[in-house]
Order: structure tokens, then C-alpha cells, then sequence
């Protein structure tokens, strides 16, 4: 028998020993990670608890194999599951480039109301990386996922809507754009949910002992979008957070540049000096919230450096419910091969389980996987680039993770 998960007052989670939980396997190769992944989770769960506690997962249909079920790309009913079970896990779904549908994912987020993209950066030791010291890296990306640029809202070039905005903008500025060729955008930014995104990350480093947020912004440039972005940020740490967030000017004039136990650093630093100083000095930063597009780009840098999409976990988490997926895209042309690494998938299901407060199942996972690395047992990916790697198929890959955790 198996219960629905509910929300308390306080907004934590009560999650019943036998929850259900709902799955979108995915496009491409989105059924092949995912059929690696869940046997890992069922294992860790087995594990960790003795049988005393199993979760039910319910498959719902999106993307492309959704389409060929029903007709739809998202539909309806998936979402008000999503809802219903309040956690639910998916695989890479198709995204068309330049035409067609819009982002599928970007969609479940924004219909969900799933402000907040987190999207740890942490090295596995064993893992292939670019960078000299990438075991320095150990930060957690807070990207706002509703707005900014991926709001959607645009219109093509040479349409009678792009001229009619182009003429509004001469009109109001001055500036006179190419009405047949100039597509336009628009960028919104709001109070409202900068202060939730902040307030999640802030909250996040006191809950999990970091020891700074920082506000990455292109603020000097875009002043009435990032750089208000920047400023309800700050206000945030002031007003919702005093006593116990210290802004960098205050730890050096108050503080001597030490800070003390127990408080959270907030810090800013502008988007393109942000990219290096990820790079050159990543044991500074800690916990970085950003809009939708700089969290987008700084996100998969940060992957980069710690080994690859393939390993690169990821969250979208609301108010009423929460969505983990796989942060890599579809691979299509090895789709049904069996082949692809399963990684991102199954550190995303691990995430889900620190979600549930199944604390003991994540830590599982995380010390198998790093065994089964340490091993040299990986996936083609890696395996091409370890020396003396064994390479094994996706499930494979999975399976080796559960005989980890077996014992």
C-alpha cells in the first residue's frame, strides 16, 4: 500500500514509509538512465531502512514518448499529479532548437511554479577533470527558474507585433532598431521572486553549515533588472536575516575579515568576473544564487569542471512540489544502446531522497557511486579517458552501484 506525501504547515515534507512518487522516464536516452537509476533507489531505500520503508513510483507521460501515448506533450494530468505526489523524478526530455514547441522542461517548471533550479557542484574523486585542483570545488547553485529571459516572452523578427514593440521603443528612447530583421525579447525581473530564490539560498547555507551566498549579477549593466536583482538580494540578508547575515563591507569594518561561527557571508560579484573566479579560485564560494540565465551558463561551467553533465545532479523545487531530472540532454543517437552514464539521474534520485529527509538512502548512494568510480568501473565516457577503466553498459553501471551498497 502506498501513501501520498503531504506538506505541513511549516512547509517540510511528511513523507510516509511507503510514498509514491512519480517518474517520467524521459526521450532518447532518458528510459535508459532511468531504468539504471531506479534499481539504485530501490536498493538504497531496501538498504537503509531494513525493508521498512519502499517507495512506489508512478510512471507519467511527457515528451515525445508521452506525444505517442496521448497525443500531448505535457499533459494536464501530469501536472496535477506532479501536484498530487509532490515529489517526482524524469529523465532529459526533447527540447527543438529555433522553432516548434517550447522547452518542455522550462515549461513544467514555470506551470509548477518551481522557482528554484539547485544544482550541486562537487567533485567525485577518480572523475576526469579540466581543472588543476577541482577537489577545491564544492558549491550549490540557486538559479531563479521562472523569469528572466526564459519567461518566453518574444517575438520574431519581421512579425507585426516585433515592429509594433520596435516603434514603442523609438518612441520611448530614441534608439531606432531594424524592424525586419530585429527579433526581440523581453527580460523580466521581480521583487517577489528574487526574495524567494534568496531567502531558499540563504536558508540553505544556514540549514546545511556554508558559509556564504553570493549574488552573481550583471548588475553594472542591466541596472533595472540584475541590478535590482542585486539590490533585493542584499535587502534580503539585511532585513530577513539580521544578526545573522554579515555583507562583506560590515566583515571587514566590523569583523577584521574573520567570520564569526554561525554567521552566513553575502557577497556580489558581477556575472563575467564570476566565471573566472569560479575557476581560479573555487574554495571561496560557497552557495551562488543567480537569475535564470546566469544560473543557466554558471551551472553547467560548474559541471564542466567536476567531470561532466554526466555527473552533474539536479533540482527544481516549488512552494507545493518538487521535480529532479537529469541536467544533460537527450543523446538520441544512442538512445536503446544501453551505453549512456547514468550518473546525473541517479545523484538527482539521491538529492530527492535528502528531499524526503531519507538522509541515510542519499548518503548510500553517494559512497557507493564513489566506490564504484574509485573502482574504475565506468561508463564509456569515462572509461576513454581512466586509465585501466573497465567500461560497462548503463545498467551495468547501476548495478554495480547496488552491489556497493549490498555489501
Amino acid at each position: 500500500m502506498s501513501d501520498l506525501i503531504t506538506v505541513n504547515a511549516d512547509n517540510s515534507l511528511n513523507v510516509p514509509d511507503h510514498p509514491v512518487i512519480g517518474c517520467i522516464p524521459g526521450d532518447g536516452t532518458g528510459p535508459d538512465i532511468w531504468h539504471a537509476t531506479r534499481p539504485v533507489l530501490d536498493t538504497a531505500v531496501e538498504t537503509a531502512y531494513a525493508g521498512q520503508r519502499k517507495i512506489r513510483f508512478e510512471e507519467l507521460p511527457a515528451g515525445e514518448t508521452g506525444f505517442r501515448k496521448t497525443g500531448e506533450w505535457l499533459p494536464k494530468t501530469t501536472l496535477e499529479q506532479i501536484k498530487q505526489f509532490r515529489v517526482a523524478i524524469k529523465g532529459p526530455m526533447t527540447t527543438p532548437v529555433g522553432e516548434g514547441m517550447r522547452s518542455l522542461n522550462v515549461a513544467i517548471r514555470q506551470e509548477l511554479d518551481l522557482f528554484a533550479c539547485i544544482r550541486p557542484a562537487r567533485y567525485i574523486k577518480g572523475v576526469p577533470s579540466p581543472c588543476s585542483n577541482p577537489s577545491a570545488i564544492d558549491m550549490v547553485i540557486f538559479r531563479e527558474n521562472t523569469e528572466d529571459l526564459y519567461a518566453g516572452i518574444e517575438w520574431q523578427f519581421g512579425s507585426e507585433d516585433a515592429k509594433e514593440i520596435i516603434d514603442f521603443i523609438k518612441n520611448k528612447t530614441g534608439k531606432a532598431l531594424a524592424q525586419d530583421t530585429t527579433g526581440i525579447g523581453i527580460k523580466p525581473i521581480s521583487e517577489a521572486n528574487t526574495r524567494r530564490l534568496v531567502t531558499k539560498a540563504i536558508q540553505y547555507a544556514l540549514d546545511n553549515n556554508r558559509k556564504s551566498v553570493t549574488l552573481m549579477h550583471k548588475g553594472n549593466i542591466m541596472k533595472f533588472t540584475e541590478g535590482a536583482f542585486l539590490n533585493w538580494g542584499l535587502a534580503v540578508g539585511k532585513e530577513d536575516f539580521a544578526g545573522t547575515v554579515i555583507l562583506e563591507d560590515q566583515l571587514w569594518k566590523d569583523f577584521n575579515g574573520k567570520l564569526p561561527a554561525g554567521k552566513i557571508l553575502l557577497k556580489d560579484r558581477i556575472a563575467d568576473s564570476m566565471f573566472q573566479q569560479v575557476l581560479l579560485r573555487p574554495e571561496e564560494y560557497d552557495i551562488i544564487a543567480a537569475p535564470n540565465l546566469n544560473g543557466d551558463y554558471i551551472s553547467d561551467l560548474l559541471a564542466a569542471m567536476v567531470g561532466g553533465l554526466g555527473l552533474a545532479p539536479g533540482a527544481n523545487i516549488g512552494t507545493e512540489c518538487a521535480v529532479f531530472e537529469a541536467t544533460h540532454g537527450t543523446a538520441p543517437k544512442y538512445a536503446g544502446q544501453d551505453k549512456v552514464n547514468p550518473g546525473s539521474l541517479i545523484l538527482s534520485g539521491a538529492m530527492m531522497l535528502d528531499h524526503m529527509g531519507w538522509h541515510e538512502a542519499a548518503d548510500l548512494i553517494h559512497d557507493a557511486l564513489q566506490k564504484t568510480i574509485a573502482a574504475k568501473t565506468v561508463t564509456y565516457d569515462l572509461a576513454r579517458q581512466i586509465p585501466g577503466a573497465t567500461e560497462v553498459s548503463c545498467s551495468e553501471f547501476g548495478r554495480q552501484i547496488c552491489k556497493q551498497m549490498e555489501g
